[in-house]
């Protein structure tokens, strides 16, 4: 492997971190594509890469939000076990897809991503209702959303936030903190998925891991300092362009 690649893509993952530390997600929307483009990784190992990578770096970031109070464990772990059950079909599944077609699949779950960032958030209440219906809604959020993440490897934070912010009636800050909690239970049921079928480069998704647990400090460290809806909408015009930059490179291919 190219050495300038590697320490591209090492570079690259800090960016991985800084995302997770300031918005609470948008890290396999990064990783995937450096893992693919950038190291030439087969889709299926990228993917499950990724989901070893993110949910690594967000149950480091986690403790700090823990630590300051912004992580509602019972709502979380709801989520997040209904969320692992759907990582870990959506895993098994996606080690039996021809890679072509994740990265298709990667690209649409990427612009339905920057879809949704544009439309932004509104924030909940910390006092809002959870009776039954919501609880279920939870519950069926978190498997939907575990099955998206488990097969593609992305489509985590950015999906679990608002329904922690909606459903949950969460506050946005708590929402971000909790969102953390969820994304790396359901990354390691996906991951758990996907290595019945895949085997990994451990030495390089270890050291790409320990720069994004770093960035992660650093947006963690700025979080409160950069405007929320700029940076989210800045951050969607990336995310979309990199989705139609994948669906070039990889819709072609699957025509012909």
């Amino acid at each position: 492997m190219d050495p300038l690649l590697t320490i591209s893509a090492l570079l690259l993952a800090g960016l991985v971190g800084v995302s997770l530390g300031l918005l609470g997600g948008g890290g396999s929307i990064l990783t995937v594509p450096i893992l693919t483009y950038v190291l030439g990784m087969e889709p299926r190992e990228a993917i499950a890469a990724s989901l070893f990578i993110v949910g690594v770096t967000s149950a480091v970031g986690m403790t700090s939000h823990a630590r300051a109070g912004r992580v509602r464990w019972r709502m979380g772990l709801l989520f997040g076990a209904a969320g692992m059950v759907g990582a870990f079909v959506g895993g098994l599944i996606g080690g039996h897809i021809p890679g072509g077609i994740l990265m298709v699949l990667f690209a649409l779950m990427m612009i339905a991503t920057a879809t949704a960032m544009f439309r932004g958030r509104r924030e909940g209440r910390a006092d809002a209702p959870s009776g039954g219906r919501s609880l279920v809604r939870i519950l069926a959020d978190g498997f939907a959303v575990g099955i998206a993440t488990g097969l593609v490897g992305a489509g985590g934070g950015f999906l679990i936030v608002p329904a922690l912010n909606i459903l949950g009636g969460l506050p946005m800050a708590i929402a971000v903190g909790t969102s953390l909690l969820v994304i790396a239970m359901k990354s390691f049921a996906g991951l758990g998925g996907y290595l019945l079928s895949v085997s990994l480069n451990w030495p390089l998704i270890l050291a790409f891991t320990g720069v994004a647990i770093a960035g992660s400090f650093a947006g963690s460290a700025v979080a409160g300092r950069v405007p929320e809806r700029a940076l989210r909408k800045g951050f969607g015009v990336f995310v979309l362009v990199m989705g139609v930059f994948v669906l070039i490179q990889e819709v072609p291919p699957l025509l012909s």
